[in-house]
């Protein structure tokens, strides 16, 4: 069975962070693992609080996996702290995993800083340089290129930019974008751009968490990087258009509706 592992904070609502890959990988076919980096108390109205692991219990997560599992793909997700980030850096060039899905989670939908702003050097030049594929969305791919970034033309501009902070290739989401969601892709060579359909909810909460997981479950799976976040759209679109209203504020998305509705 293919494998994947994340490396990311709790959200105790289930809708976001470690419980939204898992959930992912699951729907999708893939065992999943986890190395949780922070706890965080969270619902859909927002993040109150997050308390961070120590870098030794992340490094030795990592390392119990690896040394056991084989480990198809790697998700990180949220990582608040540099020392947390340094030992994930250590972690992964000693265990050499294949793919690697950064998705850089820097502030909640309520404003909640998820990523302190010490660590964005940090992160930029210890994580960034590993990734098969970086996935910001357009706050932060603001944030890594200290401009705002608003347009189609803009967004591939920034993606350049990224790209030659180090990853393999650039995932620019453009879920925020006025005339629609589109997401730009960049390897360095080419562009591609990936078109979606707008769908008027507010249940949105961990979109981004979801779609990153998809991404790594389709790598693990053995698909092309650009069949896999094809895939993964395709998956997110559908997990956003049968989304859960529950709470009082932003939902989660439905990561089983295909089991739901088979059954």
């Amino acid at each position: 069975m293919e494998t994947a592992l994340t490396i990311a904070g709790s959200d105790s609502s289930g809708g976001a962070g470690v419980q939204a890959d898992l959930k992912t990988f699951s729907a999708l076919g893939v065992y999943g693992m986890s190395a949780i980096v922070s706890i965080t108390a969270q619902n859909t109205l927002g993040v109150t609080d997050v308390e961070d692991l120590s870098p030794k219990i992340i490094g030795e997560q990592i390392d119990a996996v690896f040394t056991d599992i084989p480990v198809g793909a790697v998700k990180i997700g949220m990582v608040s702290n540099s020392e947390a980030i340094r030992t994930i850096a250590e972690k992964l060039k000693a265990h050499h995993p294949e793919y690697i899905v950064l998705d850089p989670v820097m502030v909640s939908k309520s404003g909640f800083d998820l990523l302190k702003p010490e660590a964005r050097e940090t992160l930029i030049h210890e994580l960034l340089p590993l990734a098969t594929v970086v996935t910001p969305n357009l706050f932060e791919t603001a944030r890594l290129v200290g401009r705002p970034v608003e347009t189609l033309e803009e967004m591939r501009e920034a993606a350049k930019q990224i790209f030659g902070m180090g990853p393999k290739s650039v995932l620019v989401k453009g879920g925020h974008l006025n005339e629609g969601p589109t997401d730009i892709f960049y390897n360095g060579t080419t562009f591609h751009q990936f078109n979606g359909k707008r769908v008027e909810t507010e249940n949105t909460h961990g979109t981004g968490c979801t779609l990153s997981s998809a991404i790594a479950s389709f790598l693990a799976k053995g698909f092309s990087l650009t069949d896999a976040i094809r895939e993964a759209k395709t998956y997110i679109q559908g997990a956003i258009e049968h989304s859960l209203s529950l709470g009082h504020g932003h939902g989660p998305t439905h990561h089983f509706y295909r089991w739901f509705q088979e059954n």
